[in-house]
């Protein structure tokens, strides 16, 4: 029975700041000289949120973004050493819907999030009940992310304390518009191209951009 060797190479990131897009595409292309590699893992404590649309444009060579969780920094006396935690995870893309109305305004839903788990090998889906926040960018022009949307989700209602403690005279209907998973409508881009960002409780940011085609 034959096998197939992969040609695996490892990106370390800083141990304090994020890890850019910049950083990513030297990696890469570091990788794929001579022979080349077969897979690039780039592991970070923080990612730049563009960091997700880099990794997919290099061709053969597959680009996986590794989270490391911040207990690593704290050296071996404080690690926790249980065979539970989850020192590294691999996050994939949200599951999001959006649909164009008949009046040619977009609404987008965001149904979950896909993370690979790899103390088991396996892909964890995430219902909305595990995201903090959504945002979305109506009009994304491919370099900056613009917040024009924002949504929380949760099971714990993230306004239930902040009400309490302004005691302010507020309608439920306003309290309760950005704790939702459907977006309010919104025009068609002048860019044809919209961004959604969601940030789970692990505060790993994912960035997905979808091109919104005119009819």
């Amino acid at each position: 029975m034959s096998s197939t060797a992969t040609r695996l190479a490892v990106c370390i990131g800083p141990q304090y700041g994020a890890v850019g897009p910049a950083m990513l595409k030297e990696a890469a292309e570091e990788a794929v000289k001579g022979i080349g590699f077969d897979l690039l893992i780039v592991c970070g404590f923080a990612f730049d949120p563009h960091v997700p649309e880099e990794a997919k444009r290099y061709g053969r060579l597959t680009v996986l973004i590794c989270r490391m969780n911040p207990d690593l920094a704290m050296g071996d006396e404080l690690l926790k050493k249980t065979g539970a935690g989850n020192l590294f995870m691999v996050s994939g893309e949200p599951d999001v819907d959006v649909r164009p109305q008949p009046d040619g305004k977009i609404v987008v839903r965001i149904k979950g999030l896909d993370i690979y788990d790899p103390t088991t090998g396996q892909i964890r889906s995430s219902s909305t009940d595990d995201l903090a926040a959504w945002f979305i960018d109506t009009s994304y022009n491919g370099e900056s992310f613009f917040v024009r949307h924002a949504y929380f989700t949760g099971a714990d209602q993230p306004y239930d304390k902040l009400k309490r403690a302004l005691r302010a005279d507020i309608g439920e209907a306003a309290w309760s518009a950005p704790y939702s998973t459907t977006s309010r409508p919104f025009p068609k881009p002048a860019t044809g191209k919209i961004a959604i960002k969601v940030i789970n409780h692990y505060g790993d940011e994912v960035l997905k951009v979808f091109e919104v085609h005119y009819t």
